[in-house]
């Protein structure tokens, strides 16, 4: 039987272990010195099969009365040969032959003994300093459980005197253990004395990892103080204690979803005067019928904007995009489906469209009467987007005249006044499809018809659901490195929801996609930068050399960039500020619908992508955002936002001067003053009615067969009985 067994319960051992001798035991416990208590039952077995009636003296353990009594036999039988040996030769020939075989059988048993029961001792001064370590860890709330692969996290709360609480498996559940208010209140003491302590009990430590198992046994049954997990549901939080810490929010999905993001930002205006459109790109959920019809007027408006800076594009002799398709197949079946349309009746319905979205923000369609026609019909509209797509999408030819260039220049710049994302639009039309739920860019793609949007939903009765599905304007100009699109991942920490307290790091990275931009196709290739797709992917030999293979840049190489370009500055006074901005925004619209427990914390990473002026647009936001150090770029940046993390939450907790690192605090809601509850002289006041009126009498209803003359209001009024 092989003795190396690591990190197995002994629970699973079980029926392994009763069946091994005392040294294969001890083998084991060498390995496994978690066992130490586990395997005192089967000691206590082993005892009492060879020694029968012993029992261990005082504080003395199975194991170690096993051992004393296996050492006093050995003194025996090395007694007993050594007689037998010096009688043997002063004996007589035939008994010396009969003392030869006994003296024979006892060698034997002795080194078969000795093979199997070796029983090499553990350092006694170990196992005091680990028992030591963790009673003091005990007394001063320092035990700790992490599930998931944060290494920086074990090492930073091992370095700052904590004991693990080990978790044997990765789909074990967290346990909450709940204790007495006087439990979890009582032996608090200095974090600067234990970490002297820490400091003189590692010299005496051989094997680190072996004595912090040592030590995770120790303290297996106490209660935990602080959880790091990746996942939100492996912790129970209706059994938390107060001074449990932990590293998630409760309702944290209110805003990490993409559906739950865009709805949330709807709700901005009560909480702030800004505009959710300055910073995030229009987005619908397919599944709700209304958010449905106003996706598809959004998109029938954006074709005849698209439409009118298409044809001052074309006038100032901007070449747009190539065709995506073949032009002579649109020409075919847009002669078979309606009749061609003159190119200044295609402008007037887009002007025309514009024109009616400006009058609804000055609210001049406040009086307009439910059945006025619509604008456009169903069929004119149907029309107006194939012929959009003939001439934007397919290149084709249309000749315009001054007058009408100098009237899509002016529309432009009206609607350029009531549309912050008219910029960013572009002329394709594009839009993104985004599972409401998902993660590292799974099901997302990318689509520039309205029918082929549509047919997410229209296609599977089943997946009509207000959560399932949700369409965003995508960014068709965006700003780029060599040519190369990009996003920018930027961490930020939330300490406290009431007040909201929030934290945002100074330091963030840069994910390239692996091919060139371009919209002449819409493969995730090109415009999903999500390192989980990307780096699957090899790089195009077409993109610029200077853009490294492992696809990232830390925001440092980005200034460089900036700075050769004559545009770092724009890096601190628009970039920094707007994401800045567009983080605290974000969580006013989802303040009200978070738990505000305290001892709680979240990390999050917030998906950025910036426009040709370098202002930032949001995304989305991560929960739990990745920590694995897939790149040299984020083994150094994610190991340092864990580091700092708990500078924040742990350091700063103890010492409010304590070093942040490079978290700084944004946003801090100012308190409210909550009046004192006084207690006393709680009633209702108020007088009596003097002189009240009678009621008076119900007439009944007149007969259909009855004309009743009516009489006038003002008749009715002198019947009245007078009060």
């Amino acid at each position: 039987m092989s003795a190396a067994i690591v990190e197995v319960p002994s629970d699973i051992l079980k029926p392994v272990l009763e069946r091994c001798s005392p040294g294969q035991l001890c083998r084991i416990e060498q390995k496994n010195p978690s066992f130490l208590e586990d395997l005192d039952k089967l000691w206590m077995s082993h005892c009492k099969r060879d020694f029968k009636q012993e029992t261990p003296l005082g504080l003395e353990s199975w194991r170690e009365l096993y051992r004393r009594l296996h050492d006093e036999r050995e003194e025996r039988l090395k007694r007993l040969t050594s007689r037998i040996t010096s009688a043997h030769a002063n004996k007589h020939k035939g008994k010396r032959v009969f003392n030869c075989i006994v003296l024979a059988g006892i060698q034997t048993a002795i080194k078969v003994r000795r093979s199997s029961d070796r029983l090499p001792l553990l350092d006694p001064d170990s196992l005091r300093a680990a028992r030591a370590f963790a009673d003091n860890a005990v007394k001063r709330h320092k035990i700790f459980s992490v599930q998931g692969p944060y290494p920086v996290i074990r090492a930073a709360l091992r370095a700052r005197g904590w004991v693990e609480q080990c978790m044997h498996s990765s789909k074990r559940k967290v346990h909450q253990c709940k204790r007495s208010k006087d439990s979890a209140n009582s032996n608090q003491a200095d974090d600067s004395d234990l970490e002297d302590d820490s400091s003189k009990d590692a010299g005496k430590l051989p094997d680190p990892q072996r004595q912090h198992d040592l030590m995770s046994h120790l303290v297996r049954n106490k209660m935990v103080y602080f959880y790091w997990t990746n996942r939100r549901h492996a912790i129970n939080f209706h059994n938390l204690h107060k001074d449990q810490i932990t590293n998630h929010f409760e309702n944290a999905g209110s805003f990490t979803t993409k559906v739950g993001l865009c709805t949330n930002l709807r709700n901005l205006h009560w909480f702030d005067s800004a505009n959710p459109d300055t910073f995030f790109p229009r987005c619908y959920r397919l599944g709700a019928q209304d958010e449905r019809k106003a996706f598809i007027e959004d998109y029938r408006r954006t074709a005849c904007v698209s439409l009118l800076k298409y044809i001052v594009e074309m006038d100032q002799g901007v070449q747009g995009e190539a065709p995506s398709y073949n032009i002579k197949c649109w020409r075919k079946r847009n002669k078979m489906q309606s009749r061609p349309l003159d190119h200044s009746q295609i402008i007037s319905r887009a002007l025309k469209v514009c024109q009616e979205f400006l009058e609804s923000f000055e609210h001049n369609d406040i009086d307009m009467s439910s059945e006025t026609p619509p604008t456009l019909s169903q069929g004119e509209w149907a029309e107006f987007i194939d012929t959009y797509y003939l001439i934007v999408h397919a290149g084709a030819e249309i000749e315009t005249e001054g007058s009408i260039v100098s009237c899509c220049k002016a529309m432009l710049q009206r609607m350029k006044a009531v549309s912050p994302q008219l910029e960013i639009d572009g002329i394709h039309n594009i839009w993104i499809i985004k599972p409401g739920a998902k993660s590292r860019g799974r099901g997302i793609k990318c689509a520039r018809r309205l029918d082929q949007i549509l047919k997410v939903v229209d296609g599977d009765p089943t997946l009509i659901n207000e959560r399932k599905w949700v369409v965003q304007k995508y960014l068709e100009h965006p700003f780029l490195v060599h040519g190369t699109k990009f996003d920018v991942r930027q961490w930020f920490l939330v300490t406290d929801w009431s007040p909201l307290t929030v934290w945002f790091y100074k330091k963030c990275y840069l994910r390239f996609s692996t091919q060139p931009y371009s919209l002449d196709t819409l493969h995730s290739s090109v415009h999903l930068c999500n390192n989980s797709i990307q780096k699957h992917l090899t790089p195009s030999q077409q993109r610029h050399q200077c853009i490294p293979t492992n696809n990232m840049w830390s925001d440092k190489e980005f200034r460089a960039f900036l700075s050769a370009g004559g545009q770092e500055s724009q890096w601190d006074t628009v970039a920094v500020p707007g994401m800045k901005k567009a983080v605290i925004h974000v969580l006013q619209t989802a303040q009200d619908l978070m738990d505000s427990r305290k001892n709680t914390f979240e990390l999050y990473g917030a998906d950025f992508m910036l426009g040709r002026d370098l202002h930032p647009w949001l995304i989305e936001i991560n929960a739990s955002p990745t920590m694995a150090p897939s790149t040299p770029v984020t083994a150094r940046l994610c190991a340092a936002v864990q580091e700092d993390t708990l500078r924040v939450v742990l350091d700063r907790k103890v010492d409010r001067t304590a070093n942040t690192g490079d978290f700084q605090l944004i946003y801090k809601q100012a308190a409210v003053d909550t009046p004192q509850y006084v207690g006393v002289n709680l009633l209702v006041e108020g007088f009596a009615l003097k002189g009240a009126s009678p009621l008076p009498a119900l007439r009944s209803a007149p007969k259909p067969r009855d004309t009743v003359k009516e009489k006038n209001p003002a008749e009715k009024a002198k019947q009245l009985p007078e009060s």
